[in-house]
C-alpha cells in the first residue's frame, strides 16, 4: 500500500531550497558571518575613507575624524568595537563603529584613514579582512 503524501510539493520545495543554498555557497560569497566562541565574525573586503569626509557628520551624528580609530558598517550598532585584521599581513586594529556603509557591493567595512594606516592598507585601498566584535555597543 502506498503512503499518502500529506505535503504535496514538499520534496520539490526542499530541493529548490537546497539548490539555492548550494548556488549561494558556490558563488564565493565574500561576506561570511559566523560565530567563533560566541563572538560575531565576518570576512570580506574592507576599504577606507579620509580627507574627503573629514569633519562631516557621520550617520551617528558625530563628526568624522579621519585620525580617529573608527569605521562604517551596514548593520552593527553605533558604539560597537570590532577588531579588524588584514588577512594579507595579519596586522589588526580595534575600531569603533560610528557610521553606516560601505555602499559598494562586496565590501563589509569602511575604515577611517588612521585605522587603515594601522593595518597597512592605505596603498592597496581595498584588502580582505576579518572583523570580530570585541565589545558590543553599550557594554563597559
Amino acid at each position: 500500500m502506498k503512503a499518502k503524501n500529506n505535503f504535496p510539493g514538499f520534496s520539490r520545495l526542499a530541493l529548490l531550497i537546497l539548490a539555492l543554498f548550494m548556488l549561494e555557497t558556490a558563488s564565493g560569497c565574500a561576506n561570511r558571518k559566523a560565530s567563533a566562541g560566541g563572538k560575531q565574525v565576518e570576512e570580506g573586503m574592507a576599504s577606507w575613507y579620509g580627507k574627503k569626509f573629514h569633519g562631516k557628520k557621520t550617520a551617528s551624528g558625530e563628526r568624522f575624524n579621519m585620525h580617529a580609530l573608527t569605521a562604517a558598517h551596514r548593520t552593527l550598532p553605533f558604539g560597537t568595537q570590532v577588531k579588524v585584521t588584514n588577512l594579507e599581513n595579519k596586522k589588526s586594529v580595534v575600531v569603533r563603529i560610528n557610521d553606516r556603509g560601505p555602499f559598494v557591493k562586496g565590501r563589509i567595512i569602511d575604515l577611517s584613514y588612521a585605522a587603515a594606516r594601522k593595518i597597512d592598507m592605505i596603498e592597496k585601498g581595498v584588502v580582505k579582512v576579518r572583523i570580530e566584535v570585541v565589545k558590543p555597543a553599550g557594554k563597559r
